[in-house]
């Protein structure tokens, strides 16, 4: 149940909430990589296994949808938990993100980054309480 034990890759291709997302997921006790595109997240997606996957849907080249569903052919029994982050609201885009397997969406205009935080710590640990990150960091 410890957060520094689980591994998120965001994938985000607006600086300023990419980091903003970095920032809250790492202080929030996460070990915490990003990827400025599709086709960057794919390759970190290969190199390394991570828990969760914080996708933006809008992205340039490959989009989020697209990235998933290759990750999900290569890797039909992945564990990983994957959250769309986006501003896409259509029922098509939504429809598919669940269908290519992602458990939760999330708009992002509708959600600080304290409640995303909130909503990938519940993803990851099913609700249950988490304790608060060390102080000592």
């Amino acid at each position: 149940m410890d957060p520094a034990s689980k591994k998120i890759l965001l994938v985000e291709d607006e600086d300023f909430i990419r980091e903003l997302y970095v920032r809250q997921l790492t202080k929030a006790g996460f070990q915490v990589k990003s990827a400025v595109d599709g086709t960057s997240g794919l390759e970190t997606l290969k190199a390394e296994t991570f828990d969760l996957l914080l996708l933006d849907i809008m992205l340039p080249g490959m989009n989020g949808l697209q990235l998933l569903r290759e990750f999900k052919t290569n890797n039909p029994t992945s564990p990983m938990i994957t959250i769309l982050l986006t501003n896409l609201g259509q029922e098509a885009v939504i429809k598919e993100g669940f269908e290519l397997g992602a458990q939760a969406y999330l708009i992002k205009a509708s959600y600080t980054p304290d409640q995303v935080v909130s909503e990938v710590k519940n993803a990851l640990f099913g609700g249950q309480p988490v304790p608060p990150p060390n102080p000592t960091q």
